[in-house]
């Protein structure tokens, strides 16, 4: 995995790095997009590596579509730079890029059938007008092995993405999901400089969906093709990407390895964002190093404030414990509810002295356990826990993180 430069800043200028812009796959230098009143990207700064996949995570509106269609020149950034390999591009067609872009939209020739489709980049690329005329182009010098290793390629990406039996089809045959990975395919079989995927496997359904973004990952790694990824879905960044970006309003809160980033959460929003079904969140203040009050009682975590500095105690329903006696650290809880999730379960409480919710993952062979109107005692893993102060981020041990929240 390419861990990447260790510290970004999002808001205030360049990448803070030694290396060279040449060094980049892809470079955006405090990238300002507005649309009237409406700031969509504010002074975005963003490296990638040579070959390294990144994935800009956030919910609907943050604006990561609108910062792939600045890198692909769709759109022209109100102020900052952005360079592909080193070499400035805003003001260069998009075509001149060497950038292959795939659409949440599917954006396919709907007279083209999927073959052809796939096809359109490298005929249009390696094949004369003449090589492309019917009946008299393949008989051309060297336009026979051309147009084979054209249908060569073709046939590699549709065996990937499961398509085989659609290449004689045209888009309207298709169904939603046969064609978002036909316009997965045109993009793949380009073989680009870079790769810029808004949300490509929105439209697959879900066995689909999990086997082609291993089957990118795969590809991609071996291709070594720069690739920036744009999902709403946690799961899917976490499983392919060798960092994540996550984005809020237009500026990217943090940057890390998908590890660093479960661990490691910046704020309360990546951290309830990184977090399923929910973050589970209390008020706290500090007693003493390591130390937090909730609900009267005082419970450990890993992070180090100054004494009656004020906050929110986060952790994650798997690093809730449940226990029928009270121990030292435990808070009183009251079962609600409780969901089967096959091999785990989702036991939703209620704290008796504060009323907060809280949700805890167990095993789903505990469920008989906690009927609901069940009363017991839930305790939090120190280690997985974090303290978020009212006022700014949190201290993180790795500073990998925008300057301007670090």
């Amino acid at each position: 995995m390419i861990a990447g430069p260790t510290r970004f800043d999002s808001g205030q200028g360049d990448p803070i790095s030694s290396a060279s812009s040449e060094s980049w796959g892809l470079e955006a230098r405090a990238v300002t997009k507005t649309f009237g009143t409406y700031t969509a990207l504010d002074r975005i700064s963003l490296a990638l590596k040579p070959g390294e996949l990144v994935s800009i995570l956030g919910p609907s509106g943050c604006g990561k579509s609108t910062l792939l269609r600045v890198i692909a020149g769709l759109d022209d950034p109100d102020s900052g730079e952005i360079l592909i390999d080193g070499r400035k591009v805003v003001g260069v067609s998009p075509k001149d890029r060497g950038v292959a872009f795939v659409f949440q939209s599917y954006a396919l020739y709907p007279d083209l059938s999927v073959y052809d489709n796939i096809a359109a980049p490298l005929v249009m690329r390696e094949l004369s007008f003449a090589d492309r005329l019917p009946l008299i182009g393949p008989q051309l010098p060297g336009a026979a092995s051309r147009h084979a290793s054209i249908k060569r390629r073709v046939q590699d990406v549709a065996a990937l993405l499961k398509i085989e039996p659609y290449l004689a089809r045209k888009p309207s045959q298709l169904s939603g999901g046969q064609r978002q990975r036909v316009a997965l395919g045109r993009a793949l079989v380009r073989e680009p400089q870079l790769f810029l995927l808004d949300e490509p496997l929105a439209n697959l359904d879900a066995s689909l969906r999990i086997h082609t973004r291993s089957e990118l990952a795969i590809l991609q790694r071996r291709l070594k093709t720069t690739t920036v990824f744009v999902t709403h879905d946690q799961a899917e960044a976490m499983a392919i990407s060798d960092r994540i970006a996550v984005m809020f309003v237009g500026r990217i809160r943090q940057i890390a390895t998908p590890a660093e980033l479960y661990r490691n959460p910046i704020d309360l929003d990546v951290a309830r964002f990184m977090s399923q079904p929910v973050l589970n969140t209390l008020a706290a203040s500090c007693i003493v190093r390591g130390r937090v009050l909730v609900s009267g009682e005082p419970m450990m975590v890993h992070d180090a404030h100054r004494p009656g500095t004020e906050g929110m105690l986060g952790f994650r329903p798997e690093h809730a414990r449940l226990a029928a006696r009270h121990q030292p650290g435990m808070l009183q809880v009251r079962v609600e509810r409780t969901e089967h999730a096959g091999s785990e379960a989702h036991v939703f409480l209620r704290v008796l002295t504060s009323g907060d919710p809280i949700v805890a993952r167990i095993d789903s062979q505990e469920l008989n356990a906690w009927p609901t109107d069940a009363r017991g005692y839930m305790s939090v893993d120190a280690a997985a826990s974090w303290f978020f102060p009212k006022t700014g981020a949190r201290r993180l041990a790795v500073q990998n993180v925008p300057a301007e929240v670090a």
